[in-house]
């Protein structure tokens, strides 16, 4: 006979702890030292300012107060009941490797519309603090800058963890505003669904990397369905 042992709910488990305490601390840090915003973040990879380890260190850093609250609100909430159910060790690998998943979507659209745009993925451009010139015409000038602009934030991994969430506790209500009872299931569709469309939308005006989120949602996705293809049920 086994012996099972009731382990109690962890609402602050230790990779969500540290998870925030480094997020916090990188972003505290930008405030004091604005100019680590931009060696944080990720650029293109023919983008002057590109550095491979960018790939991780955009995950940890956030544009303003905003961002960082609602991307670590979110991976509080439901990251904790994932690495509560996983463990630290699967839940942080998920974390990153939907991370990266995020950054290898947004820049594959990227080099895509790059290349429709000029023909080529390292166009002969000069970049000064935000201005842009080269033998372009303005809308080729105006979407090397849009492709070559830095991209920062945990949103990948967060879409990540919601597609989990929500294929894992399909049913749990959640309340929108605290306010309007959904299902997970219902929930997660509807924030995709929105992704995809503002995604292929391309308003200039927008500054949201919705193929990011998009990439962090569809690894969750296909590494759920990997480390569950031989269970009928992985929680």
């Amino acid at each position: 006979m086994s012996n099972f042992q009731f382990t109690r709910f962890n609402y602050l488990p230790p990779v969500i702890k540290n998870l925030l305490i480094l997020n916090g601390l990188i972003f505290l840090a930008t405030l004091v030292f604005p100019d680590l915003m931009g060696k944080l973040a990720l650029y293109f990879p023919t983008a002057p300012d590109f550095k491979p380890f960018q790939i991780v260190t955009h995950m940890f850093t956030h544009a303003n107060l905003g961002h960082i609250f609602f991307n670590m609100f979110a991976l509080w909430m439901f990251g904790s009941v994932l690495e509560n159910v996983w463990g630290p060790k699967r839940f942080l690998t998920f974390f990153l490797i939907t991370g990266f998943g995020a950054a290898l979507l947004h820049m594959g659209v990227n080099a895509y519309q790059l290349y429709n745009a000029v023909g080529t993925l390292n166009p002969d451009v000069t970049i000064s603090g935000d201005m842009i010139s080269g033998n372009y015409s303005q809308a080729q000038l105006s979407k090397i800058a849009s492709c070559f602009a830095p991209t920062v934030g945990a949103s990948g991994a967060v879409y990540g963890i919601l597609i989990a969430y929500g294929m894992l506790f399909p049913n749990t209500l959640l309340y929108v505003y605290l306010l309007f009872p959904i299902k997970a299931k219902y929930l997660v569709i509807i924030l995709i669904a929105v992704e995809i469309y503002f995604g292929f939308v391309n308003s200039p005006t927008d500054n949201v990397a919705h193929f990011a989120h998009l990439g962090g949602a569809l690894f969750g996705f296909l590494l759920i369905k990997f480390w569950g293809r031989n269970k009928r049920r992985f929680y």
